[in-house]
């Protein structure tokens, strides 16, 4: 079933519109969801009900991993031997323009590569917990970017497009599917704290409804402002809410189906429902001691500790129905994975903070029978040139790059595409943002060419009507 602009056409009266005629109506809403007024509920498609999907899903939620800055291919799961004959010398081909212009001699990777699992995909010793994990994952290392700036090769990760303003994927997911979760958004992302280039933005809406933009959870115990009521008791909260109510029934003024307040009145909802159901959700205190250590909540490294904690969150969230969770990384003091400089140290840090987290999800989802069903998503916006800036840093490199699927309907096990013998171009089974983006929406039941809406007088898409994406098979079990 596709979706078209027909959704936002007027519809028979449901509970919003005539919230609408009492009002603002966000006083009125609140207090049915309080009392449970489920009368009221309207006959129509609310803006987190689930939908179907096109075919049957391999997987019901995502989770993506992403390595804000772009880690260094050639250093994590492409290793090119080559670079090390011409270490220290002048780069043997024709490289690019690079972001800095500060371009040095051929830099082979500091690590070393042992091959792991059954399959035995090479994995650097950045990643030990991880590469005891590869039989679950597809490494795709022929990834390309069409930008080689932060800003504009994040929005294009996020949304398929390289400039502000288009829906993120995991809006795209949220209006295709719906939530299986009546009380926390289709969207989350948790915030370790590090933000991408480009802002809030990489998460937003677009031109759909904003009730669809991601939710930033922040890593701590209070994870979202005013969580908790400022009424001192449950009863002073309906008092003001009925005050509010009557106030608004004696308005009725006509609004039409206006997105901001559909979106606004949906929202009021889902915050007073959140204020029971994020608490627990960030309760870590029923999870077991080893499962606690499985995901390095107990490290004495506090990067580790805070993106363990957002690991066991999103695998909480996945258990909860929650659609789509992105993961932006902890600060360890460097910037983000972008190694200009120093990139022995800096990529070690970043590798510390996120190996055993990423690990213990893989693990823990196995365990509990959630991986098959939640495809994982490891990527940054692109890799880094297999020459140096300056001595001891790597470029920015939107060439050729390495990222990783798992679980939801992945191949285990299996490495697609290639780069050059320098790791600087993809040269096999080269592939795009958008058949990425293709194969996401498949794993999850749905034709990136139908989910559709009307903007700007085009069908717009995740995938772009400007450009070609296609279904990455070989990596779907």
């Amino acid at each position: 079933m596709s979706h078209h602009c027909g959704r936002f056409q007027p519809a028979p009266m449901t509970r919003r519109q005539m919230l609408r005629q009492c009002g603002a109506g966000f006083g009125s809403v609140a207090l049915a969801a309080m009392l449970g007024h489920e009368a009221f509920a309207s006959t129509g498609r609310t803006p987190f009900a689930p939908s179907r999907p096109h075919f049957t899903p391999r997987a019901r939620n995502v989770i993506f991993l992403y390595m804000d800055g772009g880690p260094s291919q050639v250093d994590t799961f492409d290793p090119k031997p080559t670079l090390k004959k011409y270490d220290g010398k002048p780069f043997p081909v024709k490289a690019e323009p690079t972001q800095f212009d500060n371009n040095g001699n051929t830099l082979a990777s500091p690590w070393k590569f042992h091959r792991y699992g059954q399959s035995g995909t090479p994995v650097s010793d950045l990643f030990p917990h991880v590469g005891r994990c590869i039989d679950d994952i597809a490494v795709i290392r022929s990834m390309t970017s069409d930008f080689s700036e932060h800003t504009n090769a994040n929005y294009f990760l996020h949304t398929g497009v390289g400039l502000q303003g288009r829906p993120s994927m995991g809006a795209w997911v949220g209006y295709g599917l719906g939530s299986e979760c009546r009380n926390l958004p289709s969207f989350v992302v948790l915030n370790g704290g590090l933000i991408p280039p480009g802002g809030l933005d990489n998460f937003n809406s677009g031109f759909l409804p904003a009730t669809y933009q991601g939710s930033i959870f922040k890593a701590g115990a209070m994870p979202v402002a005013n969580i908790k009521p400022t009424e001192p008791s449950a009863a002073a909260q309906q008092r003001k809410l009925a005050l509010m109510h009557d106030l608004d029934a004696g308005v009725a003024d006509q609004f039409g189906r206006v997105d901001a307040i559909e979106s606004a009145i949906a929202n009021y909802e889902l915050a007073f429902r959140m204020q029971m159901a994020v608490p627990n959700l960030m309760d870590l205190s029923d999870e077991s001691k080893p499962t606690q250590r499985l995901y390095g909540l107990e490290s004495s490294n506090k990067p580790t500790q805070i993106f363990g904690r957002q690991c066991l969150i999103a695998r909480r969230l996945v258990e909860r129905g929650v659609r789509f969770i992105e993961l932006t990384c902890p600060s360890v003091g460097h910037d983000r994975w972008d190694q200009h400089g120093n990139l022995k140290d800096g990529h070690e840090k970043n590798a510390v903070a996120v190996d055993q987290p990423i690990a213990g999800l893989l693990r823990d989802l196995k365990q509990r029978g959630l991986l098959d069903e939640t495809l994982i998503v490891w990527s940054g916006e692109f890799g880094r040139t297999p020459f140096a800036q300056g001595k001891n840093g790597r470029d920015h490199n939107p060439f050729g790059y390495s990222m990783w699927l798992a679980g939801g309907g992945v191949r285990g096990g299996v490495v697609h595409g290639a780069t050059d013998d320098l790791g600087y171009k993809a040269v096999e089974h080269v592939r795009t943002i958008h058949d990425l983006h293709a194969t996401i929406l498949h794993l999850l039941g749905i034709d990136h060419e139908k989910l559709t809406v009307r903007f700007g007088g085009l069908d717009q898409r995740l995938t772009t009507i400007d450009h070609e994406a296609h279904v990455i098979h070989d990596v779907i079990a």
